[in-house]
């Protein structure tokens, strides 16, 4: 019964620990949204003080073109992210039925040693 107990203490640690990850994965996603947006305000408004949009002119802005490749890679990590993510997910998932079949097997077991228990003490009487 205890190794039972323990199995599915550990089933629900790992799922938990699943569903931190998901998480984890999902606010750095947002974080790094947030930054690449701030950083394509401040490139639009350093292109607007400078009057220099093409990012192939010789007098474009070096603070905005190295904005630009920030927000770039940003994005870049956002996009390998968003795949992390759908795996984490999707393990995540697959624990959570497993622990679903673990803990009504656990619960069917135990109700079956109740029985078990009350007919064995209704045959001693």
């Amino acid at each position: 019964m205890r190794v039972r107990e323990s199995a599915l203490r550990l089933k629900r640690f790992e799922v938990e620990e699943k569903a931190q990850k998901v998480r984890d994965l999902q606010h750095m996603i947002n974080e790094f949204e947030q930054m690449a947006n701030d950083l394509e305000r401040q490139i639009e408004a350093e292109e607007e003080r400078t009057g220099v949009r093409d990012r192939s002119h010789f007098a474009y802005s070096t603070f905005a073109r190295s904005a630009f490749q920030r927000r770039e890679n940003l994005m870049a990590s956002v996009q390998d992210l968003r795949e992390r993510l759908e795996n984490a997910v999707t393990e995540r998932d697959e624990a959570t039925a497993e622990l679903e079949q673990v803990d009504a097997g656990f619960y069917r077991d135990e109700d079956r040693q109740r029985e078990d228990a009350k007919e064995t003490q209704a045959e001693t009487r």
